[in-house]
């Protein structure tokens, strides 16, 4: 099949980000209610929709969540008409959350309801940074482009990030690190974001690289106290992350941590960078390092992508 026979559908943001870098743009004709970048696709058809008000607050959100997977209703519905007029002949999809974007199984559904030659479903699963790449090198063997420029650019710039951290350890104290995935109730990153910490030169706390985020006690927060905290709440830009983190702050024993001390305390633009395991989980990579150590790592993020609390 050329490329101007191609319609894809992606229904996953980090999907859509792998088919922009490999040069796919044009051929994405419908993307999912949360595909913003590239800029350009903003103007293709909506394919999803979320069945709660992400404008909640996060304990809304989060018992309206636990209340649709109780009820094994998927957490965003599949506009099938609109699908349905785009004729795709691919839907990218993924396998990895069922809070993150639309199932497997319901992509499935969707697509047995396709009277046309059906679509092909590719789904994406990906845990830990190695599976990205190979994410971004499947998607590429599916529409017949090749991966190697873009695979040998972002695993460059991480090899860059660790090469220059891998000697801290032996002459300093690694920072502690937590992530925080959601404020209430309070979760900790994990999957990618570990490996992505510890590539950055910190010592992660709670969380072990490739496996699900999970809850975690105020009090072990307290007890563990680590030096550094950053924000990065699951689909939140950095506006609602402040909003999210200054409601924390609250607490009455967030004044004797030391990364709130020691000025350490930052937020993130989550949405967008740390919970899309695309091609920007690089420019995660170098903002931990930026955060992490600014005496080595001036990207130009700050102010951009993440602030001080």
């Amino acid at each position: 099949m050329s490329n101007g026979d191609l319609r894809i559908v992606s229904l996953i943001p980090s999907g859509t980000e792998i088919l922009a870098a490999l040069g796919l743009t044009d051929a994405i004709v419908g993307r999912s209610h949360e595909c913003d970048y590239p800029p350009e696709i903003q103007d293709r058809p909506i394919c999803t929709q979320p069945r709660l008000n992400t404008s909640a607050s996060s304990s809304e959100i989060n018992d309206k969540i636990n209340k649709l997977i109780q009820s094994a209703l998927s957490i965003y519905e599949i506009k099938i008409e609109i699908l349905k007029r785009l004729h795709p002949t691919h839907i990218i999809t993924q396998d990895q959350c069922d809070v993150c974007a639309v199932s497997v199984s319901e992509v499935e559904k969707a697509v047995a309801s396709i009277t046309h030659t059906p679509p092909e479903i590719i789904s994406l699963k990906p845990n830990v940074l190695k599976d990205v790449w190979a994410d971004v090198e499947r998607v590429a063997n599916a529409f017949g482009v090749d991966s190697l420029k873009v695979l040998e650019n972002l695993e460059a710039r991480v090899k860059i990030v660790s090469q220059k951290t891998q000697g801290l350890s032996q002459t300093e104290k690694l920072p502690t690190v937590a992530c925080i995935e959601w404020t209430d109730p309070l979760m900790i990153a994990a999957n990618w974001i570990p490996e992505l910490v510890t590539l950055a030169g910190g010592e992660p706390l709670f969380s072990t690289t490739g496996q699900p985020s999970s809850h975690l006690k105020w009090e072990n927060l307290i007890a563990s106290n680590p030096d550094i905290i950053i924000f990065m709440p699951c689909g939140f830009d950095l506006n609602r992350t402040r909003q999210e983190a200054e409601l924390l702050t609250q607490h009455p024993e967030w004044e004797n941590l030391r990364a709130n001390q020691n000025g350490r305390v930052y937020i993130t633009d989550g949405n967008s960078y740390f919970n899309r395991p695309g091609p920007r989980l690089v420019d995660s990579t170098e903002m931990l390092a930026e955060i992490l150590h600014p005496e080595i790592f001036q990207y130009g993020y700050k102010g951009q992508t993440w602030e001080l609390l």
